[in-house]
């Protein structure tokens, strides 16, 4: 009992992923962003440290390996040197960041210091405010990083959510879902990692789990002895997964077809019927889907402007479900699809995306693209959970926005 067609038919062959933007004016930007970085604090440093040269020497550092994951492969003479440039690119790319925006929240701070000392509100000691002010940004900036990258290496912890559910039959009681999302397989994500969380949900004991995308950066040729312990989830169920934009980015059906060769499910603008216990002596179609539960997937939000034919349609993942079955379960990667879903008649979305924000700043734009950035939300009769990633994007950092395996368990709404 499972709905099998695709939006818009048969699918076709992927438009070529968008190129990245150009490596010398990006290149040129972050120079002069790391050339304003020195200009606004080293000075003030200067008068506080004899350190202050060390500043400019992890400025000068950062500036010249930025680069570096993007053109690894030209520079480097053997693979094991290219990683390691790798690796050093995309740590100074979250240093980089933290300082940037601290320097920006330093410089408006000043500003309105020096609006309040005209108005004669406060007499700013600037000769202290300045150097104080630089050395904090500094300190927070690589303090957050090295915080951040223990964090975001470490194997995500457990995160345990009940979530209520009207009119949930008793068979479901206590029904669990292990929810992986954005692991970003990649330049600094590799087998090892993905053994660690194999082993983490394998002793969850789930019913069924759930991948709800950006699971990889990279071509299947690139990544397939990274993503292959995969293979080794364990659930009653089975493993589903969605695609999320990141696998358009690396060429989805091809993924799509990798993930299939491992025993996983991809689930694409379609469903399938979960039958938690046996009802071989069933008499009636509701004894027969009282214990049953449809768990659909779509494809990701903005899969259609990558293949037409993958335009995510959470009514068309539920064509030809039974209605007995009411208990209605959507993965979908981004949360914005989760309006949509709700007028479908799903009972729950579980999504990611989000990565909750990742580190400071970040988490405060994320509100400007998805309606909700971590936790489980309601919206009118539909629950979602978004969960904040068990992996992590770019920079091996992690800060304010712990990586997690969410471990769901469905309830009824009387016990919430």
């Amino acid at each position: 009992m499972r709905g099998m067609r695709l939006a818009g038919g048969v699918s076709r062959a992927m438009p070529e992923p968008i190129a990245p933007m150009p490596i010398r004016p990006l290149s040129a930007l972050t120079a002069l962003l790391h050339v304003y970085i020195a200009l606004r604090l080293v000075p003030a440093l200067a008068t506080l440290t004899p350190a202050w040269p060390l500043a400019l020497v992890l400025l000068v550092v950062s500036a010249l390996t930025i680069p570096l994951p993007f053109v690894s492969r030209r520079i480097a003479s053997n693979a094991s040197m290219g990683e390691v440039l790798k690796w050093v690119g995309l740590i100074s790319m979250g240093w980089f960041s933290s300082m940037f925006v601290l320097t920006l929240l330093r410089d408006a701070g000043l500003l309105l210091a020096w609006l309040a000392g005209a108005l004669g509100f406060v007499q700013v000691r600037w000769n202290a405010l300045l150097p104080w002010s630089a050395l904090a940004v500094l300190a927070m900036a690589t303090g957050t990083s090295l915080v951040g990258f223990i964090n975001a290496r470490r194997t995500a912890g457990v995160k345990r959510v009940e979530v209520p559910i009207r009119g949930l039959p008793t068979a479901l009681e206590g029904f669990t879902i292990a929810q992986l999302s954005d692991i970003h397989v990649g330049p600094t994500i590799r087998s090892a990692y993905i053994q660690r969380i194999v082993d983490a949900v394998n002793r969850l004991g789930a019913d069924a789990i759930a991948i709800t995308g950006d699971l990889v950066d990279g071509t299947v040729p690139e990544l397939r002895e990274h993503i292959a312990p995969l293979a080794g989830l364990r659930a009653r169920h089975g493993t589903f997964v969605v695609t999320g934009n990141h696998e358009y980015y690396a060429g989805a059906h091809a993924w799509i077809d990798e993930l299939r060769r491992l025993g996983l499910k991809v689930l694409l603008n379609e469903h399938v019927v979960l039958q938690t216990r046996n009802v071989r002596g069933a008499q009636t179609d509701e004894e027969l889907f009282e214990s049953a539960l449809v768990l659909a997937g779509v494809t990701d939000f903005t899969a259609g402007h990558f293949d037409a034919a993958h335009a995510s349609d959470p009514h068309l993942a539920l064509f030809d479900a039974p209605p007995l079955v009411h208990t209605r379960v959507l993965l979908a990667h981004q949360p914005r699809s989760a309006t949509v879903a709700a007028a479908a008649g799903y009972q729950l979305q579980l999504s990611g995306h989000t990565h909750g924000g990742q580190f400071f700043p970040w988490n405060l734009f994320v509100p400007m693209q998805q309606p909700f950035t971590a936790g489980l939300h309601r919206l009118h009769d539909m629950w979602i959970y978004v969960s904040r990633g068990t992996g992590y994007w770019g920079p091996p950092k992690r800060f304010g926005a712990p990586s997690e395996i969410t471990l769901l368990t469905l309830v009824p709404a009387a016990r919430a």
